[in-house]
This record gives structure tokens, sequence and C-alpha cells, in this order.
């Protein structure tokens, strides 16, 4: 063979090497719990642009569901169970939680026995390090400790997060 041919031969083996990656990328489970990636987040109606907004959300870091998927979009779920379509450019794996209900102690440890570290107003938002059994592990503005997990919303019953 000629240089040139060899050249175009692997130009043609490199050309088909992303596509051959992007069919066996492992797809990521339906539904999952991520968070937003930006302080502006455009929820459409649909998957895509030319679907109208039907609200804007202004809290980064903040926990979504996501529900559904369709090529570069993602249906998804807020703790109050609005739906809507955002790309996924404005997601995040980064995970965190928001408490729901009523105040909530964060704890040295996991144990209702344990040292209080801080209280957490219902709507704070803090991120979300490990969970086992009925705790998580936590940290907001310099806090770091457990919460019981029920009561919160970003994760699972029962879900284990890794550290």
């Amino acid at each position: 063979m000629t240089k040139f041919k060899h050249i175009l031969m692997l130009v043609a083996i490199l050309a088909a090497f992303p596509a051959f990656a992007q069919e066996g990328e492992p797809k990521l489970p339906v539904p999952r719990f991520v968070s937003l990636r930006a302080g502006k987040v455009n929820v459409r109606t649909g998957p895509g642009l030319k679907y109208p907004v039907e609200w804007v959300y202004t809290r980064k870091g903040l926990p979504v569901e996501i529900v559904a998927e369709y090529e570069a979009w993602r249906k998804l779920r807020d703790w109050d169970g609005a739906e809507g379509w955002v790309h996924q450019s404005m997601l995040s794996g980064r995970r965190s939680v928001m408490i729901l209900g009523a105040s909530r102690a964060i704890r040295k440890d996991p144990g209702a026995e344990s040292r209080i570290v801080a209280r957490l107003d219902p709507g704070v938002m803090a991120e979300l390090v490990a969970c086992r059994e009925t705790w998580c592990e936590v940290s907001v503005s310099g806090y770091e400790g457990w919460l019981e997990r029920n009561g919160l919303f970003g994760v699972y019953p029962d879900e284990k997060i890794e550290d």
C-alpha cells in the first residue's frame, strides 16, 4: 500500500471511532436525581427550542428528578411535582438535597442521639455527600453532618450513595 492509502485508512478508522463510542456509551437510569447547573434554567413544555418556556428555575444546585429523556432533552420533576423539559447542558450530576416539611437537625454522626451541628429550615439546599441506611451525609454553608433521609427531596428512600 502506498503512504496515501495508509493515511486514508487511518482517517477512516478514526472517523468511525467516535460514532462507535457514542453508540456504546452506557445509558444512565431513569428516573434519577441531578441538580441544576445554572442560576437561570428555562423549563419548556416539550423537548426542543420550538416549545415555549413555561417557567424559569432561579436556584443553582436545586435537586430535580429526571423522569424521561429525548435526545439532548430531559424531562424533570421538582419537589412540588411540577414537570417540564430542560436541555441536558443545564444539568449537573452533582447531587444535592432540599429540606421538606419542618426544620431539620444536622447531626455530627448518623443517629438521633448524636450532637446537633446546625438546624436547617424547609427549602434549604445542601450538597449530598453520602447516604446509608436511614441517614445522609450533607454539607451546607460550612457545616457538615448527617440528616435523617425522610423529608429530603433529592435522594430515593433506599438509595445508597458512597462518599
